[in-house]
């Protein structure tokens, strides 16, 4: 089986963050997203990934080969024309049963549909929403076969959402589909969607069926990246019980990198705090303080601190970029 993660957006939403590196490599809970989602696939039999990068993509390539243990590959999108353009450009290493995963989505679902998908020629994973109007849905026919995929539908009637996570049977159907949609032209606001490749593979007789999930985490926004934050911490991922210190006291939960530095702070709930910080005369909760960051004398809540930035002396919710100063006092 083949994953394979398009990832070659600018993750616009995320700035200033994603200026200076890629939505994927954005910390939450203590490791890059892209972790997250490749430790989502947990118990599948995968035998390659397939990376779609573009902005910044060295920095990915980079990330996966010093971090991550599986076979990976990595193709290059060019030109921002959609998702079923990134799935195929990554056609020729695709064959057999294919994954299309993208890579700001984190959910908790079984995977075992997807090892004895029967007579389906896809599964489409989806969560049922109190309000579809905001997201692509699916609609079902009396057996539980998809019909029709419908983006931001009018009605609050179908409310099976899609959460970007989707199974194939052979991708070479799956190419065809898209060759087909490439050849009709057939896009929205100027992209080639998945979904209507897999609306034609449908209209061509194909079986797909749905499977739900547990829990869907978004990561496109500042707000959403800090609400997945809370709930990884919340579910497996505090280490609060291993952190000593005289200088910080802990509020549960939180995860603190051991080279974390502190004087004289109080981290937590739902604080983040990578390898090499500093905090110092500080309170610290609900946020994400990425590596080498420095924090002095500030309260934060809400906050995003990246990569290497210096934040004295504030009391507020901060979306801070890499390598960035704010200073109140010093």
């Amino acid at each position: 089986m083949k994953v394979v993660i398009p990832m070659a957006g600018y993750g616009k939403r995320l700035r200033p963050h994603t200026y200076s590196r890629p939505k994927p490599l954005i910390n939450v809970a203590g490791q890059p997203l892209v972790k997250h989602v490749i430790d989502s696939l947990e118990g599948l039999d995968v035998d390659e990934y397939i990376f779609v990068v573009g902005y910044l993509g060295a920095q990915i390539e980079e990330y996966i080969s010093a971090n991550c243990d599986v076979k990976a590959s990595f193709v290059t999108q060019h030109e921002m024309v959609g998702q079923a353009h990134a799935v195929y450009l990554a056609r020729d290493l695709l064959e057999g049963p294919t994954i299309v995963l993208f890579a700001d989505t984190l959910f908790k679902a079984d995977l075992d549909p997807i090892k004895r998908a029967g007579n389906a020629d896809a599964l489409v994973y989806v969560k049922e929403v109190d309000d579809p109007r905001r997201f692509g849905v699916v609609a079902l026919d009396d057996e539980g076969r998809v019909t029709r995929f419908i983006e931001k539908p009018d009605s609050m009637d179908i409310r099976q959402a899609v959460i970007g996570f989707y199974y194939v049977s052979d991708a070479a159907r799956l190419m065809g589909a898209i060759e087909t949609q490439m050849e009709r032209k057939q896009m929205t606001k100027g992209e080639f969607f998945i979904a209507d490749a897999f609306q034609i593979m449908i209209d061509e007789g194909a079986i797909f069926r749905t499977q739900p999930v547990d829990v869907w985490l978004d990561c496109g926004k500042p707000e959403t990246v800090l609400e997945t934050n809370r709930y990884l911490l919340a579910n497996g991922l505090d280490n609060s019980d291993q952190l000593t210190g005289n200088s910080v006291t802990v509020i549960p939960p939180v995860n603190i990198h051991p080279d974390a530095v502190f004087d004289h702070a109080i981290i937590g709930p739902y604080a983040t705090v990578a390898a090499d910080c500093q905090v110092s005369y500080s309170i610290i909760r609900n946020s994400i303080i990425d590596t080498g960051a420095v924090v002095e004398y500030a309260l934060l809540d809400r906050s995003l601190i990246g990569r290497d930035a210096r934040v004295v002396g504030q009391y507020s919710a901060l979306n801070v970029g890499d390598e960035s100063s704010i200073v109140g006092f010093s």
